[in-house]
């Protein structure tokens, strides 16, 4: 099944490689390197005169000094003057790394092929995304036959004469007859709805606004759930959104007179979504008060009385409604079940005391999609892809063979349709398109990039390190063949580590230009992450949270103890709730890298909740409000609160960007000025503002070229390596 009949927009980001002459990298001497060194300051213009306040919070009788809460306050016009004159550094540094231009051009040379995705069937028209290679966004094309000439249907790059207002989400109706799509502006989570008849391409009633953190699910033909906050006073990119509402818009009428449907003053919730089942006949209700456990409601659309029953209530447990089937419905849980279960439950019982196992919990974590009248299971087995198909009564079919070890998505459209698509990609393994047949099993190419890389010049390899408690934790590295681990190549380690999200392995274009400069990427599986099911995230999670940096740290020191690189060649990297993990491994071990990329990060852990719906990130993280033993953990490790005087610190690149409003950019201003003020040595502390931007989906595709540009230009600058010339 295609829940909701939901596309979501994602800009493939699959990488390409024209291949050109390899320029050896150039070491500075021990002497060039000094120099270079004392010529930082030189191009470093001072940083601007960050004011402190006098504002003082008390917590549990301690009283906590936030010189810079100003900061916080997005819609004041001293914030926006620092804002311009930290970019002013920042660029005015940037514009000096001699080689920047030529990453640019690589890089854009890189970027330039076709990218196509999987069709799928609405009406009389086949859909599709494509992009010929650099435009901004990717447009919608269709056509009346699979075979048939494609005409454009939706383009985002018209959008906005700046590109910065995108196309987050498109869902059509039961019959293909409307499609309504979700606008972000500027990058903000916060989005509108429009409806369009796919015929005349006009657009049908009005635009529907305030609209944050939802799906668009179609009853019918006749209108659609969405999800909504009440929009917040004050500044709508930093308040507090809190109680999450599920609407019914029945098309033609105005947004003011859309039904109530969950959530609201009697049920309170932080999140809420609707799914509308395939055949039309259940809406299932998804409540949660935190990014983790959820309810479980449906409704019966067939019936007359409309009544809302649960399925599940309470919030320790995760439940995704995956199906239905007659009077069944089908559940990924796991609830008794730490790497999840698939079960079934009847409509007249819905209870989880009636659930019925139809795939059990095996050692490995697993996803679930359907199509083509089966189940399909996606096994995560040491964060790489294993695919099992099923009947709907859990009979096993076959298992499907990959093209090889990596990560594979997708198998999932309607009961009709005999041929799914799949994606798969790996490190070293460009994002590629099949088609399977769920009849024989088989796979066939649907597309592939056309892009000149060798795969056969690079190593993958995966190796298991041992954390400070003696857990093993798996990492991947990827690096060119022949590459000599004597411990002076650039390496880039990057990880997340939290809200149970696994990072797996994938091929990436902007990656693709380290590596062949000789650069290594390293790419750990800390805690905190969801590879190895519930127990993995609650280790990493709260007053376990120190597993995640220890586990980062050991992932550093494996490198540098194994040779592939040294601190002194070493970049940290990650963003959002790893840009709190970068944060929190500078303040704790300042030594162990020399660049440190700490992107739109959650950094102040007292106040983190106060913001957007930061509150519902507590499962995680704790609150410093709860009680005195949390409060004085956080402060523990809250990157904000541990910058210290006279340390020396990594060179820092702080990315953010002005319209982020899931990780306020105030965590970032807040940790750039405490930086900036405090420590010793030539290290510059920069950060990088990008306005018109949010927290990262939906950006233009020059500004990831840009952003990706100063990031190497940054890096290697800072390790004294220039990979383009032997001299500077």
């Amino acid at each position: 099944m295609k829940s909701n009949l939901f596309i979501i927009i994602a800009i493939f980001v699959f990488s390409a490689c024209k291949q050109h002459e390899t320029v050896e990298r150039s070491t500075l001497s021990e002497q060039q390197f000094a120099t270079h060194q004392t010529s930082l300051t030189d191009r470093l213009l001072p940083y601007p005169d960050t004011r402190k306040g006098d504002v003082v919070d008390t917590y549990f009788g301690t009283q906590i000094p936030d010189p810079y809460r100003w900061l916080e306050d997005d819609l004041s016009d001293e914030t926006a003057e620092w804002v311009t004159a930290q970019n002013e550094v920042t660029f005015h540094f940037l514009d000096q790394i001699p080689f920047r231009n030529q990453i640019r051009e690589r890089l854009t040379e890189q970027w330039n092929y076709e990218r196509v995705g999987a069709p799928t069937k609405h009406g009389d028209y086949y859909y599709f995304f494509r992009n010929d290679g650099l435009q901004n966004h990717s447009v919608v094309y269709r056509r009346s036959s699979a075979d048939g000439e494609p005409e454009v249907f939706l383009d985002p790059n018209t959008f906005s004469e700046d590109g910065t207002t995108s196309l987050a989400s498109l869902s059509f109706s039961n019959d293909g007859s409307l499609a309504a799509y979700a606008i972000s502006e500027g990058g903000s989570d916060w989005r509108k709805i429009i409806v369009l008849d796919t015929k005349s391409l006009e657009q049908v009633g009005d635009t529907l606004t305030d609209i944050k953190f939802s799906a668009i699910a179609w009853h019918h033909n006749d209108g659609f759930y969405y999800s909504s906050y009440e929009a917040p006073e004050g500044s709508q990119l930093s308040a507090l959104t809190d109680q999450h509402k599920l609407y019914y818009h029945k098309i033609g009428t105005p947004q003011r007179d859309d039904r109530l449907v969950f959530g609201g003053s009697e049920t309170p919730r932080r999140y809420i979504s609707g799914t509308v089942s395939e055949d039309q006949r259940f809406l299932i209700i998804r409540a949660a008060v935190s990014t983790t456990g959820n309810e479980l409601y449906v409704k019966d659309l067939h019936a007359n009385d409309g009544k809302i029953i649960p399925l599940v209530t309470g919030f320790e447990n995760t439940h995704n409604f995956v199906d239905a089937k007659g009077d069944y419905l089908y559940i990924r849980t796991n609830l008794d079940s730490q790497n999840y279960r698939l079960v079934r439950t009847q409509i007249s019982a819905p209870g989880s005391d009636n659930w019925a196992n139809i795939i059990p919990e095996t050692q490995n974590v697993l996803n679930v999609s359907t199509g083509g009248g089966y189940i399909f299971a996606n096994y995560l087995v040491d964060v790489q892809t294993e695919i099992k198909q099923y009947d709907f009564d859990g009979q096993f079919i076959r298992d499907v063979q990959l093209p090889s070890i990596g990560t594979a998505g997708g198998f999932s459209g309607k009961i009709e349709d005999s041929t799914l698509y799949y994606s798969f990609t790996s490190f070293t393994y460009p994002s590629t398109l099949f088609e399977f047949d769920t009849r024989t099993g088989e796979s066939s190419l649907y597309w592939n990039p056309d892009i000149d890389f060798n795969p056969d010049d690079y190593v993958t390899e995966q190796v298991f390190f041992e954390s400070k408690d003696g857990t093993k934790v798996p990492m991947f590295i990827t690096y060119k063949k022949g590459l000599e681990m004597d411990g002076t190549n650039p390496a880039y380690l990057y990880a997340y580590g939290g809200f149970n999200v696994s990072l797996r392995p994938s091929f990436s274009i902007a990656r693709l230009i380290w590596l062949e400069n000789g650069g290594i990427y390293a790419q750990p599986n800390i805690r905190g992450g969801g590879e190895y099911g519930r127990r993995w995230h609650l280790a990493g999670t709260r007053k376990n949270r120190q597993n995640v940096f220890d586990d980062f740290i050991a992932s550093a020191e494996y490198l540098i103890n194994n040779g592939y690189t040294s601190s002194e060649k070493l970049a940290i990297a990650g963003g959002s709730n790893g840009g709190l993990l970068v944060g929190a491994i500078m303040t704790q071990r300042p030594d162990i890298a020399a660049v440190a990329f700490p992107a739109v990060g959650v950094l102040d852990m007292l106040r983190y909740h106060t913001f957007t719906a930061g509150a519902g990130w507590a499962f995680d993280y704790g609150t410093a409000e709860e009680n005195e033993e949390m409060f004085r953990y956080l402060l523990g490790y809250s990157p904000v609160h541990n910058v210290e005087y006279g340390t020396v610190y990594p060179s820092t690149m702080i990315t953010t960007a002005d319209h982020d409003d899931r990780v306020v950019p105030a965590h970032s201003f807040k940790f750039a000025a405490e930086l900036q003020a405090k420590h010793a040595g030539d290290n510059p502390v920069l950060i990088r503002i990008e306005t018109r931007a949010g927290h990262g989906a939906g950006r233009t595709t020059e500004s990831i070229i840009s952003e990706w540009t100063d990031r190497y230009a940054f890096a290697w600058y800072m390790m004294g390596l220039n990979p383009f010339d032997d001299s500077y």
